[in-house]
């Protein structure tokens, strides 16, 4: 099973309760590197995707569980990308989603997820 990435700070990278989970923003860090290695905001958006997958397949959720998704995107034009990455991770019936510009992100990513996820 694939390791998550170090934390970059004092925080956990999720946390639950019940059939609840909720993940810190994820970044798309390589956890094997622990660097970000993708240069476009596709290509991050499917390393912060796979980390959210690792998460919910530690805690025995998959994909289908989440229920919102927030992305924070430095560059909001190039949203289409998201939508490109979450079309070929995704499937319908999509989660709830908000995406947010904001100046920058830690390690200066160009983009960072946080899931809301509910089992059955």
């Amino acid at each position: 099973m694939k390791k998550l990435p170090k934390a970059i700070g004092p925080y956990s990278p999720y946390r639950k309760k019940g059939n609840f989970l909720v993940t810190s923003g994820q970044l798309p860090i390589n956890p094997e590197t622990n660097t970000i290695e993708a240069t476009t905001v596709y290509d991050q958006v499917l390393q912060c995707l796979e980390n959210i997958e690792t998460i919910l397949s530690i805690e025995g959720f998959q994909i289908e569980d989440v229920l919102k998704l927030t992305v924070y995107l430095t560059d909001l034009s190039k949203f289409s990308e998201v939508n490109q990455a979450f079309e070929e991770k995704l499937s319908a019936e999509y989660p709830a989603r908000t995406a947010i510009e904001i100046s920058k992100l830690p390690m200066d990513a160009l983009v960072e997820i946080e899931a809301i996820v509910l089992g059955d």
